[in-house]
């Protein structure tokens, strides 16, 4: 089990990062354990996923069904999750062919632990949608604006944790993108989840 300082460290090192600092690597566990145990960053940023899933669930499930709003919380989760881990799965096929093969556990452990605090940075907007329904266009634009800066901020993070200049850093990152919302709207599509916003 991973230790509370050992999260801190890992959430420290992969903000570094994601401030373009490449020195935040020397603070993330870059063994085989540290590369499994960056995936507990998904539980990390479990409570802020699950406000975020439960606003849109409110938002477009039936507001007399409760099972079946809590059903699509679970589709959601089912979704976010995959977006989360399927792209790394296919980054691990193609980074050795891609010359990042020896960086792939930086990037992986990095892009975890960024990934929680990307949903903690997202929170505030998933208030907004949770308890002020009516603001839905304040909402939009916040999200919009943090999905945006945390853009930013995960391009960073990728040029910094794959250290092979800018031009590699861009082409991961757009690719990573891509994967995640090909991804997305697969799952969405084969889940039945309809998300208009």
């Amino acid at each position: 089990m991973i230790s509370s300082d050992e999260i801190q460290a890992a959430l420290s090192g992969a903000w570094r990062l994601m401030l373009g600092k490449a020195d935040g690597l020397r603070l993330l566990d870059l063994s085989a354990d540290g590369f499994w145990n960056s995936f507990f960053a998904i539980v990390v940023a479990l409570p802020a996923m699950i406000v975020s899933w439960v606003g849109i669930a409110n938002e477009i499930g039936d507001p007399d069904a409760v099972a079946a709003r809590f059903g699509l919380v679970l589709r959601l989760g089912t979704i976010d999750v995959a977006t989360w881990v399927l792209p790394l799965v296919g980054l691990a096929v193609i980074a050795p062919r891609a010359g990042i093969g020896t960086r792939f556990v930086h990037y992986v452990v990095a892009s975890n632990w960024a990934s929680a605090i990307v949903a903690w940075i997202m929170l505030p907007a998933a208030l907004v949608r949770l308890f002020i329904p009516s603001a839905g266009q304040a909402a939009g634009l916040l999200s919009l604006a943090l999905f945006i800066l945390t853009m930013v901020m995960i391009w960073r993070m990728t040029n910094a944790a794959i250290g092979k200049g800018a031009a590699v850093g861009t082409a991961v990152f757009v690719g990573m993108f891509i994967g995640s919302l090909a991804v997305l709207f697969a799952l969405q599509s084969l889940l039945g989840v309809a998300i208009t916003e």
